[in-house]
């Protein structure tokens, strides 16, 4: 029986400003035969505490997260790759089915999906729209990439896609201000792209997308189990819906968003 042969496996993280977090990334990831940081010119110690840590560093200007996760995934040396931001960790129960792939050459599929969980002041929010949150991260690049805006971006493999049950623990936010401002900015960067690819919308959307988000996640998902934690994170997302579709009606009413 021909037994599969080990494959080198690559992290691909991209960063900016993240001297606090980066550390915990690479060191979750240090398993991987190479990591990748592609950095788009930070201002503080983050390219220094990545190269300390064995890291390739690569610093490049800012072309979109979409753009920019893609020539992480080009430039590695190994054809499989595994795509964490700078926020996230993977788990040591993640890292051993990784690991257990790898050494089977991830014969079984061209990618896998990953859940994962994100931290919320304190605790893992296990419920509602942000669990489980399953993405692609792991693949066979010469079968996908990353595909979609450049925000929210997403990938895309050409054949089977395994499923994985370790978690991806996502410590996204570090304060409740700083879920507010990038959910704001994120919004405003969707109604833009949107916009130019030639989507449109009404005032329905405005009024009722976000209130559908937030009845989805709380109550038909069950956010409410999470408590307040569950409660704050659905209002504050039903929040940017309303603020992407609005900023996509004023756009197709021929006003600057």
């Amino acid at each position: 029986m021909r037994v599969a042969s080990v494959s080198g496996l690559s992290a691909c993280i991209i960063t900016f400003n993240e001297a606090d977090r980066i550390e915990a990334c690479l060191r979750s990831v240090a398993f991987c035969d190479e990591i990748i940081v592609v950095d788009s010119h930070s201002s503080d110690a983050t390219r220094e505490l990545a190269a300390a840590l064995g890291a390739r560093v690569i610093e490049r200007d800012w072309p979109g997260y979409r753009s920019q996760k893609q020539f992480a995934v080009d430039a590695a040396r190994f054809d499989w790759v595994l795509c964490v931001d700078a926020d996230e960790r993977v788990s040591p129960q993640l890292r051993a089915e990784i690991t257990a792939l790898r050494a089977q050459g991830f014969a079984a599929a061209a990618g896998w999906s990953i859940p994962r969980i994100t931290e919320y002041f304190g605790r893992f929010l296990r419920h509602g729209n942000a669990y489980p949150d399953r993405l692609v991260r792991l693949f066979d690049r010469r079968r996908g990439g990353w595909c979609g805006y450049e925000i929210h971006e997403n990938t895309r493999v050409a054949g089977r896609v395994g499923r994985l049950r370790g978690h991806l623990e996502h410590f996204a936010y570090r304060s409740l201000g700083d879920h507010q401002r990038r959910m704001q900015r994120y919004a405003d960067l969707m109604a833009q792209a949107l916009y130019a690819q030639g989507r449109r919308c009404g005032l329905t959307r405005v009024l009722l997308n976000a209130h559908w988000r937030f009845v989805r996640g709380y109550l038909l998902r069950l956010g409410f189990l999470d408590g307040w934690r569950g409660l704050v994170f659905a209002l504050i997302e039903s929040s940017y819906v309303r603020r992407k579709y609005l900023g996509l009606y004023i756009r197709s009413r021929g006003l600057p968003g």
